[in-house]
């Protein structure tokens, strides 16, 4: 099927490491954002369900950083998926953040049993509630599912990814879609930083294991989504993107995935 493209150029205007904000909220999540912008960052991650876009929105008004050098991405809950409420969602997230529109806005799960694909996304942005629509978690066929309901594909597609879980399959499709490719939980579960590879590839270089794994990420065209709370560890994830990585370093780091299996069951799981 033929997909209408988005309207402007994502790749251009997104900036290409997110601070993740789950599971911060409140005062730490605030205060997380805050050190975020001191440091140089200007794309935030958020969601409905997180509980902290209340807490993001104070951030970014006390910031000083211009709306306008900002990326605000949030998400969809299950609750209003299913519903249909999808620009009362909306609506409801800007309150909360104090903002008249978000650069992002994802369907944050695809609960497939629903069969539900929510073109009124594509009405919010029309509307100039959201700049670009999107999804998260979404599978390959999810992606292929979605864009056949509305006619479109989606911007994004933020997915749990890491050196041990390539996505190569969903990554496939989405290059296929001309979808871009965000990735949550990039530096794994701990034990990539601590591989051998990765060690290494990090003392030749003189830069930190996390520098090497975001900067495999940037390699792939997929923008890593890294939550932390400490400002130190914000900026040194943050200049991974001085980072070029070789190609045969790319490789090394390829080799380490271990398939689908690691990833989260998205055909079954669901949150409202």
């Amino acid at each position: 099927m033929t997909t209408t493209p988005q309207s402007t150029p994502l790749r251009t205007q997104i900036p290409s490491i997110a601070l993740g904000t789950w599971p911060l909220v409140g005062a730490d999540a605030e205060r997380a954002v805050v050190d975020a912008f001191d440091v140089g960052y200007r794309h935030i991650d958020t969601a409905t369900i997180y509980g902290n876009e209340d807490a993001v929105g104070r951030a970014i008004e006390s910031s000083g950083v211009s709306r306008a050098e900002l990326f605000v991405t949030s998400k969809l809950r299950g609750s209003d998926h299913i519903s249909g409420d999808v620009r009362g969602a909306v609506e409801r997230s800007l309150a909360r953040m104090g903002l008249d529109y978000l650069d992002m806005y994802l369907i944050h799960w695809p609960l497939p049993r629903f069969d539900r694909y929510v073109d009124a996304l594509l009405r919010c942005r029309e509307s100039g509630l959201i700049r670009h629509a999107g999804v998260s978690n979404f599978l390959g066929k999810h992606l292929r599912r979605v864009t056949e309901m509305v006619g479109e594909a989606p911007a994004l597609n933020q997915i749990q990814m890491d050196p041990t879980l390539c996505r190569i399959p969903i990554r496939e499709v989405a290059d296929e879609l001309g979808t871009v490719v965000a990735g949550w939980s990039p530096l794994g579960r701990g034990h990539v930083l601590d591989h051998p590879v990765v060690v290494e590839i990090a003392g030749m270089r003189n830069c930190s294991p996390a520098q090497v794994v975001l900067a495999w990420h940037l390699s792939h065209g997929v923008l890593p989504v890294v939550r932390s709370a400490d400002a130190t560890r914000q900026a040194e994830n943050l200049a991974a993107t001085g980072i070029a990585l070789e190609a045969d370093e790319v490789a090394e780091i390829d080799a380490l995935d271990t398939g689908e299996d690691a990833a989260r069951d998205v055909e079954n799981e669901e949150h409202f």
